[in-house]
């Protein structure tokens, strides 16, 4: 059983478990088990290039940010558990036991973050009443988003990125999958809001 498992491994994704990891030393995340599905093939980070994004060289591939966020991830955090190659086919359940069903496998989580791509048709079974055209995309592209209140879809199921209704950008996406992440520990704190920082002060 996790106690929160993200779905995918692109920006909003990864970013989402950098900070969960980084959190792992704090009292009220030392026993939880995280875990992340890196299945990237359908990512729009395969063809992208980053001349505008802040914080990332310019000229920098979106296909190099891919395979160097798995490895950050697995470096710095290593007790972030990362599952790669399994693409997710079914979500059931409810908040504190839902069932993950991959093309391999199935797992269980007592919270599920959802950071896919905002493709259309909608790859996951069990969230089709939440999906609606994206509100940020010309209607030409075709694109859905997942309802949600601040990145909250329902109890126990969050959505970062894209597919949360934000624009594609990097930036945006990132700071979604991090917004969701300090939610969670929030969560864990008992309520008691949480950021979190490294310092060379430290």
């Amino acid at each position: 059983m996790f106690d929160v498992l993200i779905i995918g491994g692109g920006v909003s994704g990864m970013s989402c478990a950098l900070v969960l990891g980084s959190a792992q030393h704090k009292s009220f995340a030392l026993d939880k088990k995280i875990g992340i599905l890196t299945h990237q093939k359908a990512s729009s980070l395969q063809d992208a290039l980053f001349n505008n994004a802040y914080g990332i060289p310019s000229g920098k591939l979106g296909s190099e940010l891919l395979t160097e966020s798995v490895a950050q991830l697995q470096d710095l955090y290593s007790d972030v558990n990362q599952i790669p190659d399994e693409k997710v086919m079914q979500l059931e359940g409810s908040a504190g036991n839902f069932t993950i069903t991959t093309n391999k496998n199935s797992y269980h989580s007592k919270i599920v973050v959802i950071g896919i791509g905002a493709g259309n048709p909608f790859s996951i079974a069990g969230l089709d009443e939440f999906v609606i055209p994206h509100q940020k995309v010309i209607p030409e592209k075709n694109r859905i988003q997942l309802k949600n209140i601040d990145h909250k879809v329902t109890e126990g199921i969050y959505v970062t990125g894209t597919l949360a209704g934000w624009r594609s950008q990097l930036t945006i996406a990132a700071g979604s999958g991090a917004a969701v992440a300090t939610d969670i520990l929030t969560l864990w704190n008992d309520g008691i809001h949480v950021q979190i920082h490294d310092s060379i002060r430290k």
